[in-house]
């Protein structure tokens, strides 16, 4: 026997001949066959791929089950049977990868928990609490009002505010300071 023969047959059977076997009668010896020849070399290569012995196993099960239930669909003018039988391999490695890669998804996790939609009286109290404060803003000089605007409503640091507007960094501060102070009062009183 040459190599070529070697590769091809088992047992003298060709390997062609023992997948049809599986997929036409569900032939177990077979199947045994196929899967004492592959079963090795499936593992060596699963091995070389980065697979722990236990993983190798584990996907060589899952391999020789894919050959079991799926032998009808091996068409020879696509790969022989050793091609086809290490591409499943390559895929399963493939697809146990990607899932060790995706974390599972913890149910429990308060980020995934919806909200709780907010009570009726908490709504109401809020708007009451706007239009308190929209009002009180109102009253206010309408420098102090857009100091406040621009550091609470846009964010922007006092320095930022201070080159802005042209003022001293100290200017800023005290009349924020200032402001805050006014609108407090005017909160205060409006209770």
């Amino acid at each position: 026997m040459n190599d070529v023969e070697f590769k091809t047959q088992i047992d003298g059977r060709p390997l062609i001949d023992l997948v049809g076997a599986v997929a036409q009668n569900r032939d177990r010896l077979a199947f045994g066959a196929l899967f004492g020849h592959f079963a090795p070399r499936l593992k060596a290569y699963l091995l070389r791929l980065g697979c722990d012995s236990g993983c190798a196993e584990e996907l060589i099960q899952e391999v020789m089950l894919t050959v079991w239930r799926r032998a009808e669909t091996y068409d020879p003018a696509l790969a022989s049977v050793p091609t086809w039988i290490f591409t499943i391999a390559r895929n399963k490695r493939i697809d146990l990868l990607r899932l060790e890669r995706r974390p599972e998804i913890d149910l429990e996790d308060p980020a995934l928990v919806p909200s709780a939609p907010e009570a009726a009286d908490d709504r109401i109290e809020r708007t009451e609490d706007t239009r308190r404060l929209r009002a009180a803003l109102n009253e206010l000089p309408v420098e102090q009002a857009e100091l406040l605007r621009l550091a609470y409503y846009e964010d922007k640091a006092h320095s930022t505010i201070s080159l802005e507007r042209g003022l001293p960094l100290g200017t800023v501060k005290s009349r924020l300071r200032l402001a805050m102070e006014r609108l407090r009062r005017i909160l205060r009183d409006q209770r």
